[in-house]
C-alpha cells in the first residue's frame, strides 16, 4: 500500500490520551458561560497561529509533531490527563504552558487561536464544542464524535462560530481521492449504484492478536490506577467505571462507552472518499450482521449496509461496509493477478463498469477488468490538489478558506457511521432513519443510543 497516514505505525500502536475532570473543579466549570468570544482573532499572513493541543500522547503526539514543524505555528499550550505524556511533550516545547484539564486550559489561556483535539472518541465533542463556543478554530481527530447527537451539535456549533475546522482523516488530502472524482465525472464507470468498502480492523489483516479488545465481557477486577493517570479526567462525560488496562492506554476503541470499533476508526477513513465523490448525506436505512454482540464491547466482525436516496444526477446507492477481516467477494471482472487488499479498500460499481481503489483513496484507482483500465483515457486534472491535510487547516485558520474535511462534511459522515454502529449493537435488524429529526422511526429502542446522559459536571 503506497499511501498511509503520517507516522502510521506509531499512531496504530499508541494510545490517544483523553481528558477531563469531574469533582469540585468540574462542578464549578459547568457554571461558566457558554461563549466567551465574539469570534476568531484576525491573523496576519506573517503571524504565527497559537495552537493548544488537547491530548499529546499517541495520536495526539503525531498531530503535535506534524503541526509543530510548520513555520506559521506556535505551540502555546499542552494538555493531557497522563502526566508522563505531558512531560514528554513539554521537553520539545518548553515554552508551552501545560495543563491536565482542558477546560481549565481553554478558560485560562486567552491567547489561543486554535485547538487540536486528539482524545478518545467519548471526549471529542465536549472539548470541541467548548473551543468552538469560544471562537477558536478546531482540528478534531476522527471519528468526529461518539454519538450521533454530538456530531450534529458539533457541526452546528462550528457553523455558528464561523471558524476553520478539520477532522483528522488525512486521506482526504490524497491524490487518489481527486482521481476518483475526476474519473467518475468523466463517466469512467457510469452512474454508481453500489459501493463495497472494507477494513481489517480490529484484526491484523484477519489475524490475531487484535489491535484492541472487541467481542469480550467487561473486566471484573479493578487494578490500581497508574500514578501518572487522572482516571476521572479520562472518563470525562462517560459513565463511571473502575480503571482497567483493557480500556487505557489505547484499548478503549472497542468499548461502546468510549469508541465505535473498526467502523468508527477506519470507516471514517475509507468511507470518506465514497461520501465525497458520490455526494452522500444521510442514509434512509441501515441493516447489519455481525459476530456475537456483547453488552459492553463491539463484535469481532460486522457487515453494515447503508441505503442512500438519489441525489440530483446520482441514482440511489447501497454502500456495504465490512470489518474484522471480512472482505467482499472478488468481482468476476477482477484479473487473477490483481490482489484484493485485505487491509483496506473499496469497489465502486457503476452501470458501465467497476472501479477498485486501495487504501483510503491514496492509491491510483483501477478500472476492472485490466483491459478496460489499459484502454481508458484519463481526463486532465480538473480539481485543486491539496497543499497537505494539516496545511489546509492552518491556511483556513488564517484566510477563511475551506478544508476538505471540515465539520459540514465530517458531521454527516460521522452520523452515518454511528448509525451503523447502533444497528450492529441492536443485533442488525433494519433501521429506518429520519435524519431531520435524529430519530429511528421503526425501532424506538434505538433512539436511546443516539445520545446518552453525561456524568455530572459535563455538557456540550
Amino acid at each position: 500500500m503506497t499511501a498511509r497516514i503520517f507516522r502510521a505505525g506509531a499512531s496504530r500502536s499508541i494510545n490517544r490520551r483523553a481528558f477531563l475532570h469531574a469533582g469540585a473543579a468540574a462542578a464549578s466549570l459547568a457554571l461558566l458561560p457558554a461563549s466567551s468570544s465574539a469570534g476568531p482573532r484576525k491573523i496576519g499572513p506573517d503571524e504565527k497561529l497559537n495552537l493548544a493541543f488537547i491530548g499529546v500522547g499517541g495520536r495526539g503526539g503525531d498531530n503535535l509533531h506534524e503541526l509543530s514543524r510548520l513555520s506559521d505555528v506556535n505551540v502555546a499550550a499542552l494538555c493531557d490527563v497522563d502526566a508522563n505524556a505531558l512531560a514528554q511533550a513539554a521537553k520539545s516545547h518548553s515554552r508551552a504552558t501545560t495543563h491536565r484539564d482542558f477546560r481549565v486550559m481553554l478558560e485560562k489561556e486567552k491567547a489561543i487561536d486554535a485547538v487540536v483535539v486528539s482524545t478518545p472518541d467519548h471526549t471529542h465533542a465536549v472539548a470541541t464544542v467548548m473551543a468552538l463556543k469560544q471562537g477558536r478554530h478546531v482540528y478534531c481527530e476522527k471519528p468526529l464524535t461518539r454519538t450521533i447527537f454530538e456530531a450534529r451539535e458539533v457541526a452546528r456549533a462550528a457553523r455558528e462560530a464561523g471558524v476553520a475546522t478539520q477532522m483528522g482523516n488525512q486521506g482526504m488530502a490524497f491524490e487518489g481521492n481527486r482521481l476518483i472524482k475526476e474519473w467518475l465525472a468523466d463517466g469512467a464507470i457510469g452512474k454508481v449504484h453500489e459501493a463495497h468498502v472494507w477494513s481489517d480492523r480490529p484484526t491484523h489483516s484477519g489475524k490475531l492478536p487484535l489491535w484492541w479488545p472487541q467481542g469480550v465481557e467487561r473486566p471484573k477486577d479493578s487494578p490500581p490506577v497508574p500514578p501518572q493517570l487522572d482516571w476521572d479526567l479520562w472518563l470525562g462525560p462517560a459513565p463511571e467505571r473502575p480503571f482497567h488496562p483493557a480500556y487505557c492506554p489505547f484499548r478503549w476503541r472497542g468499548w461502546w462507552d468510549f469508541g465505535s470499533g473498526g467502523l468508527g476508526d477506519m470507516g471514517i477513513h475509507n468511507l470518506a472518499p465514497v461520501f465525497d465523490a458520490l455526494q452522500l448525506g444521510a442514509p434512509e436505512s441501515v441493516h447489519a450482521s455481525s459476530t456475537a454482540v456483547f453488552p459492553e464491547s463491539l463484535p469481532l466482525a460486522s457487515t453494515v449496509h447503508f441505503q442512500f436516496p438519489a441525489r440530483g444526477e446520482w441514482p440511489a446507492v447501497t454502500v456495504h461496509w465490512y470489518d474484522g477481516g471480512i472482505t467482499p467477494a472478488r468481482p468476476p471482472e477482477m484479473d487473477d493477478e490483481i490482489p484484493l487488499d485485505r487491509e483496506d479498500g473499496m469497489i465502486l460499481v457503476g452501470d458501465k463498469g467497476k472501479m477498485l481503489v486501495g487504501g483510503w483513496g491514496g492509491e491510483r484507482p483501477q478500472l476492472l477488468p485490466k483491459s478496460r483500465d489499459r484502454e481508458y483515457r484519463r481526463p486532465a486534472p480538473s480539481l485543486p490538489r491539496s497543499i497537505g491535510h494539516y496545511e489546509e487547516w492552518i491556511q483556513a485558520c488564517k484566510t477563511g478558506s475551506r478544508t476538505m474535511s471540515n465539520f459540514d462534511f465530517a458531521g454527516p459522515l460521522t452520523e452515518a457511521v454511528l448509525l451503523g454502529t447502533i444497528c450492529v449493537r441492536l443485533g442488525g435488524g433494519k433501521l429506518q432513519w429520519d435524519s431531520a429529526q435524529l430519530k429511528v422511526t421503526n425501532k424506538p429502542e434505538a433512539n436511546a443510543l443516539v445520545h446518552y446522559k453525561y456524568r455530572e459536571g459535563w455538557r456540550l
